[in-house]
Order: C-alpha cells, then structure tokens, then sequence
C-alpha cells in the first residue's frame, strides 16, 4: 500500500478519467477535459486543490467527449465536440484542448468549424477552487466550499483562500470578459475557420504569480519536456520479439521518468514518487523497492532515494510521527504543507520494513557498481538503520522485528499490506498487533547480508563476520518460528502472543526473494503460490481463495499486485524455480497488455478461467511507481542477471519464455560503463563490460549463503 492511511481508500475519479502529471504537480479531469468538484478531480500544487471546477461550455453545455491522448506525461490533448444542433446529424464545431501540467496549468482551447456557413457561439471557463488538501478530496471529505473570485485586471481573475499563509490562484486569459467565476467569449466562426485562446492557471505566493513552465514559444523549451528529454536520453533501449512486450517496457519507463520529483534544496536529486494520483510524495519502502527494480535502467534513482531518506533519518523518540533513532520513514512530501502526513509534520515513520530494505538498496546500489566512492555517510546510516532493528525495531527483544503504531492515528498495520485488515488468520480473523510480518524478517536478513558484503568489500571484516553471524541466527530462528509443517508454508506472521498467523499470503513469496527460506521448504512454498488457490492466471493473489477474508476484489486480501508479483518471481528464480517464475512473468505482461501496456497498482484477483481480462481494481493508482518498475524487474529475473560489481563479476543465463523471441538491450548501466545484452537462439552476448570485470555464463546452483551473496 502506497497511501497514507489505508483505512480510507480512494474514491475513483471514474475509469475515463483523465491524469497528467509533473513533479508533485497534477491533474485529473474527466473524459472531456472538465473537471467537478463531486469528484476526486482537480488540478493539485503542493498537495491542495488549486482547481476543484474547470469547465469549458460552448452556448451554456459542456463539450462532447471524442478523444484524448497524453503525448507526454505532463500533457494531454482531448477532442470533442460541441452540443447536437437540432435539425443536424452532425454538429460541425469541432473542439480541441491542449493541456499541460506544472506548478499550474496551461490550456489551449481551439475551435474549428467544419461547416459552410459560419457559426456564433458563446464560448465560457467555468473556474472554482476550493483549496481543499489532497486527502480532504481522496476520502471525499472536501465538501462544497467555493472561495470568491475577483477580477485583478484585464483578463485576469484572482480567488484567495480563506487562510492568509496558504496559496492563492490567478487565471489568466487575454480578451477574456470575467463575471463571477466565469471567463467568456463571444467567437465568430467562419466557414472552415478556426479560433484559439490561452488559460494560465498560477499558484499564487505573496502576491507573486509562480511559473508553469509552458510559454508561446514552444513545448521543446519547457522545464517539463527539458527533464523528460534528458531522462529518455540517458536511458536503455529494448528491443524483444514479442511486440507487446516491448511496449509494456517503454510505457514502464515513460511512467517511471514521469513520477520522478525533485527535492528543491537538492533539485539535481530526482527521487521516484509512489504513485498518481494521491501518493506523489516520496514513501520509504515504495520509493525503495521502486528504486531496486529500476536499478537496470538508472541506478541514479536509488542513489537519490538513499540520500534523501538518510537526510531524514529519524534521530530522536517523537510519538506522534513515530520518529525513532535509526528508523527510516513512511512518508514525506517534499515542500508540501506541513499538516498532511500522519502525525501533523511533513514526515511520518510508521513503517516496519523500509528500514531494512534502505540498507539492501544500499548493498544492491554497491553490487551495480553505482555506489559513489565517498558513501561514508550513508553507511553510517545503514548502521543507524540496523540499530534501530536490533533496538526499536525489536520491540519484545526476541530477535525479530514487530510494528504496533506509537498513537491512536498512525497506521494500524506498518507493512506494505497496510490497510487496517490486511493481516489476519486462515479463518479471517484480524491479527493483534504487536506483528512481526514473515517477510520483514526477511528483509532484516538480506540487510545483514548486504552490510556484510559491504563491509568485506572495504576490508571490515570485523562488520562482516557479526552481520554474517546474526543474517545466519535470524534465518534459523525465523524458520524454526515461522514454518508451518502441517500447513506447508510459511506464516504471514506472528502475532502479540508470538502465535502464528496462518494465512497463506503472498507475502511469503517477499521470503524466498531475500533467501531466508531454507532449501528444504522451497519447493513447498513455489508450489502453493503456484496453486490454484493463489494463481490467477495473471498473477499471484495477496491472500489465497480458500482464507477466511479472501475477496477478489479488495485491497490486500485476493488481490493481484504487479510489484509483489515481481518480487515473487525473483524468489522463485533465485531457489531454482524457473517455470513457476516464467508462467508469473508471461501472467503480468499479458496482463500489461489488457491496460493498454501499463501495470496498475492492483488489479483484482479473479481467476483468469472465470473472465477472459483482468478486472480492474477502481481506485488504483496508474501509473504507480512500483507497478511501473515490475517488468524492469521481471526482465532481469527472467534475464538470471546477478551483477556483483563488489567482486569484480557479473552473471548471466537467460531463461526467457519462448514467446519474447530475441531480446536485445542496450545502454544498460553497470559499473561506470554501458552494456548491449543480447539474447537469441544462437546464445548470449554481452559487449562493454569494463575490461576488470568477468562475465559468467550459467545458474549459480549453489546454495545463498550470507557471506557469498550480496543482496536477493
């Protein structure tokens, strides 16, 4: 779960929805461009809802819906047409809107009439802004409060909110006559004539109107198309056989290079943001794990992600945002209002997982050979990290890490199933925290595992050997607690009386993932992940069909997730199963394909047998960052590419199905150098890889050891 507080689900802003997005800056209208207040719609700056009624009407009624495309992430173009006129077929007034999204918005509204004889019309913008935060609209608690607009000038309208100290908007539109929130027009059209107007919707600071980005001049020279074009520049090219295939990735990479926000203290510093509409702010385990799986197509990703988390880093016991030393956070929203994450700040902390996956990114960033040369700062908070693990992580002191929140609002469950009954038993009933979740101790695993690669590549061998020592007890004891021989899986959890929590769930394919399985359980796990019960056809179920609280169509309990499938995938490789992997991977991009190449968030859980498509999850964010980043991952799973920089090597022995066909990448980044994989029937190549570098061809079939490998 992506979202701030899982307990309330965002309302869907309808399956025809429209969304452009930049930085934190966003859009969403409905088919025809307009956008309504009764809906989670609006134009969004720093988290409030600058716009909550955009609504273009051409002699008093809205446009008629054609066709929409987004060119760029940030832009969208909608073509409609104007009301039937009566005694006609067809009405010959076609209408298009250009759109872009920055701090703000632009919008080109053109006329054209196709007709031969010449029309009149009164052409208006309906503006209404309510200034609600983005949560106040997600749980459809904004209600109906519309601030006065006022004229400021010459086609120029201004609404204040109700509070000084919060921003203002200013709409602006030459030529434009203003009477109360409207902006009109009266067009002369001739036959085959055209007319045109501009809107400029600013955030409004201190009286100073803040930039959009987007002038006459042209797209190319905007800041948007400027960050976009540098991104795709620097990025891998894909070219597979299976054409779908290929699609999925470019859409992936489009998606990811969208969700990218800058911090304005580090604006070199791009961090992934988890997903749009209602998370694009920078969430610890989301961005984290995001940031790993896109670790083939820019490593830069995870190196921004693990600095900014660092800078946050909690330092001191604050109940509230649930800060503690060490811990890494939930969520912040870089240069937003202060009153919107949970516990009143910017930054809320109530994860259990993201600290330990900081220092497995940490340790996987080290194998891409990406690791800058001066980290000494961030292995001091990998070390932090840890500390945190083994103090108040640790709650009861028995060696594994559990969550129960600080405060009587902070998140009920503090795993990525975090909605308020995404744990519970095999017969639905709910888990009591203390929790101590199956896979964040496998997280903790791979954690020791990547510290003691660290250490042992910097010559520590002192770090090494107790990172080693304690990856090996908790892997003993995690087994030895966890195991259910009866049931032949592994516990979602423990609960506040140390029993287990007997769901069969996903979650515990996350476990084969960081290697804390032992060898004599694997097979038991791949093949219930693999049932009926909990492969769709698509992908694997969040919770199994025969559990008490299964539903197909909730949020964590039946499920389908593209990032935890992806996960899933890379576990059932790395202990040798690579058919249960392949069906996984050739499930989600067929899937991909069904939403026009791009993975949601979560789609429901139905068995493929049932429906002939997958069913969509209503209020799923798309695009979403780890949703976007699972093919990336999927690709290097199904690729068996295991780059250990750290000792001078790097693995491959590709296992793609049969229907990719030839696969050939190129620019892919490791180790300062760029790489051209290409995989036919003729064999595997590998070309640029830095001449002090072996490539290793064929499985690793040895078993995972902590002092051998560097990361899951």
């Amino acid at each position: 779960m992506t979202g701030w507080n899982a307990d309330n689900l965002a309302r869907s802003p309808g399956g025809d929805a429209i969304t452009i997005v930049e930085g934190s800056s966003f859009c969403i209208s409905g088919a025809n461009g307009d956008i309504v207040p009764e809906l989670p719609h609006g134009v969004f700056f720093r988290d409030t809802r600058l716009v909550s009624r955009w609504t273009l009407l051409i002699d008093g009624t809205p446009v008629e819906p054609l066709s929409s495309m987004t060119p760029e992430p940030f832009r969208a173009i909608i073509v409609g047409r104007a009301a039937h006129v009566p005694g006609r077929a067809d009405t010959p007034l076609i209408v298009e809107r250009d759109r872009r999204v920055g701090a703000g918005l632009r919008e080109d509204v053109r006329l054209h009439n196709y007709g031969l004889v010449p029309l009149r019309c009164r052409v208006e913008m309906v503006l209404e802004s309510d200034f609600a935060d983005i949560f106040e609209v997600k749980d459809g608690r904004a209600g109906s409060s519309v601030r006065a607009a006022r004229q400021i000038g010459p086609g120029r309208m201004r609404v204040t909110p109700d509070d000084p100290g919060r921003l203002a908007l200013t709409v602006a539109s030459p030529h434009a006559a203003i009477a109360d929130h409207r902006l009109g027009f009266d067009v002369e059209l001739e036959p085959h004539g055209s007319w045109s107007q501009h809107f400029d919707v600013l955030p409004t600071e201190d009286e100073q109107e803040l930039s959009h980005g987007f002038h006459d001049e042209g797209l190319l020279t905007s800041e948007p198309a400027r960050r976009l074009q540098t991104w795709n520049a620097g990025l891998l090219t894909a070219s597979v056989g299976d054409a779908e295939v290929e699609e999925v990735l470019e859409q992936s990479q489009r998606d990811l290079g969208a969700l990218r926000i800058f911090d304005a203290r580090h604006p070199e510093r791009a961090v992934i943001a988890a997903g749009v509409p209602w998370f694009m702010a920078l969430f610890g385990r989301d961005s984290l794990l995001t940031s790993y799986m896109a670790l083939p197509l820019d490593p830069s990703l995870a190196l921004g992600t693990l600095r900014t988390l660092a800078e946050l880093q909690g330092v001191r016991e604050v109940a509230s945002s649930e800060e503690q030393p060490g811990r890494i956070l939930h969520e912040v929203r870089l240069g937003a209002t202060t009153n919107l994450a949970l516990g009143g700040t910017s930054v809320y902390y109530g994860t259990a997982d993201a600290t330990a996956l900081f220092v497995v990114v940490l340790g996987e960033l080290a194998r891409w050979g990406a690791l800058p040369d001066d980290a000494t700062d961030l292995l001091e908070a990998a070390d932090r990290a840890l500390a945190w693990v083994e103090g108040d992580g640790d709650r009861d002191g028995d060696g594994f890490v559990e969550y129960a929140r600080l405060n009587d609002h902070g998140l009920v469950n503090q795993g990525w199933k975090d909605s308020w009954d995404g744990i519970n038993f095999a017969d639905g009933t709910i888990a009591t925290p203390p929790i101590a979740l199956c896979e964040v101790q496998g997280y903790v695993y791979a954690a020791y595992v990547a510290r003691a690669m660290l250490a042992e590549h910097l010559g520590d061998s002192e770090t090494a050997q107790r990172c080693t020592a304690r990856a090996e007890a908790l892997k003993r004891e995690f087994n030895e607690r966890f195991w259910m021989p009866e049931r032949g899986y592994f516990a979602i959890a423990l609960d506040r009386d140390k029993r287990q929590v007997d769901a069969c769930a996903s979650n515990m394919g996350h476990c084969l993932w960081s290697g804390i399985v032992d060898d004599d359980k694997a097979a038991q796990v791949a093949d219930r992940l693999l049932s009926d019960e909990m492969f769709t056809g698509w992908g694997v179920r969040t919770l199994a069909a025969d559990m008490g609280a299964y539903n197909p169509a909730s949020y964590h309990n039946g499920s389908v997730w593209p990032h935890d499938n992806a996960i899933v995938a890379a576990g059932l490789m790395r202990y040798g199963f690579v058919e249960h992997a392949q069906r996984i991977a050739v499930g989600l991009f067929d899937a991909a394909s069904r939403f026009d190449s791009r993975l949601p968030e979560l789609f429901c859980g139905f068995d493929r047998r049932q429906y002939p498509e997958p069913v969509a999850y209503p209020a799923s964010c798309s695009p979403q960052a780890w949703a976007a980043a699972a093919p990336f991952s999927l690709l290097r799973t199904l690729l068996r590419l295991d780059p250990s920089a750290t000792t001078g090597e790097m693995r491959i022995d590709p296992a793609l199905p049969a229907a990719f066909g030839e696969l050939r990448l190129d620019h892919v980044p490791f180790a300062g150098s760029r790489l051209s994989i290409a995989v036919s029937g003729d064999g595997t190549s590998v070309t640029g890889l830095p001449a002090d570098l072996t490539l290793l061809h064929g499985a690793d079939t040895s078993t995972p050891e902590p002092t051998r490998r560097g990361a899951p």
